[in-house]
């Protein structure tokens, strides 16, 4: 193992400079991860910004992290060995000792750290993660296309699951990006009538290749009219911040339908009390989810070829994949890799 290995860490006036730090040794129920991939997130610009600029050592973002356990700290369970695939992904392993860890609600444990906000993350070679965050990974998956799923892929495809939608029923995605598209892939071979909601026709071709049975351009006709002539969606799970989007498209939602709510912005979402109880309809905000969660979500996607639309891009190079992602100059989604060739593909 070598003795150093090469960081992305925030420095003081919230850029990311590369950095040569020394290996650490995990501790008790720890492991130590030879990083391959690591996703860019758009949470990434969040925690680069609000970071914490007397921090020493300065952070390291980044959490949609795939690679291979280089050791392994005293007392960790014994299915995790050296050499082994895992990834983590924005929650960084729950504590087991909390209230709702005893309740089994891992995804909402109280003690957990925040990969790549409170603990550091997968824009370096090597990283500390509690064994209990750990996600195996599928051998069909390269560390390219499986990074994503870690983040994208969760939190869609659990919020999928919790939109109260049974095969069949019309499923609307608004905001076709990092998640909308992983969601229209998940939505379409779940077996929902599947619509995109975007702005612009740039975006259309690329919708209906992912899945969607329909593409509604809202610069051309008013989304929530389009959706309540197909006898409105059962479900609506939006990837956007911008609640004046989330509002205009919330008349779509059918009686005992459900908005689930993915996209965090700075904002308040005006809702009608009276909408909700006249139709007994559903607001709920969904996170991503457990590792038990992940690799269920990584099983699907091997089962159904749900794959992210993916760039890779070299470790070196990570301040400028951020700067791209900030302004929505990538499509899909940017994957750092911790070699020093970048290419394309999806």
């Amino acid at each position: 193992m070598k003795a150093t290995y090469r960081a992305m860490q925030i420095t003081a006036q919230h850029g990311l400079e590369l950095v040569e730090r020394q290996t650490p040794v995990p501790k008790a129920g720890e492991v130590l991860i030879a990083i391959e991939a690591c996703g860019i997130c758009g949470a990434d610009a969040s925690d680069i910004d609000n970071a914490d600029p007397t921090l020493q050592p300065p952070r390291v973002p980044g959490h949609e992290v795939i690679g291979r356990i280089a050791a392994v700290g005293p007392n960790t369970p014994s299915i995790w060995k050296v050499g082994q695939r895992v990834g983590v992904g924005r929650l960084g392993g729950h504590c087991n000792e909390c209230r709702e860890c005893r309740r089994g609600r891992f995804n909402l444990c109280r003690n957990q750290t925040v990969v790549g906000a409170s603990s550091d993350g997968g824009y370096a070679e090597m990283m500390i993660v509690r064994a209990t965050g750990l996600v195996s990974i599928p051998d069909e998956l390269s560390p390219e296309e499986a990074a994503p799923i870690l983040c994208a892929g969760l939190a869609t495809f659990n919020a999928l699951k919790k939109s109260g939608a049974e095969a069949g029923d019309t499923v609307a995605i608004l905001g076709i990006g990092g998640l909308g598209h992983m969601a229209l892939q998940y939505a379409r071979r779940m077996g929902f009538r599947t619509v995109a909601v975007g702005r612009g026709d740039d975006i259309a071709t690329d919708a209906m290749n992912l899945g969607a049975h329909r593409y509604i351009d809202t610069n051309r006709e008013n989304a929530a009219d389009a959706l309540n002539e197909m006898g409105g969606a059962k479900a609506i799970l939006t990837t956007t911040g911008n609640p004046a989007a989330v509002t205009a498209l919330m008349p779509a939602l059918a009686p005992e339908g459900r908005l689930v709510v993915l996209g965090v912005g700075k904002d308040p979402l005006p809702v009608s009390t009276r909408y909700l109880v006249g139709g007994e309809r559903g607001l709920i905000g969904s996170m991503t989810g457990t590792p038990f969660e992940n690799e269920k979500t990584l099983d699907f996607s091997v089962l159904a070829g749900v794959r992210p639309m993916i760039e890779t891009m070299p470790l070196e190079q990570a301040a400028e994949a951020v700067q791209r992602m900030r302004s929505g100059d990538v499509k899909f989604r940017i994957v750092l890799t911790m070699g020093d060739q970048s290419n394309a593909h999806q």
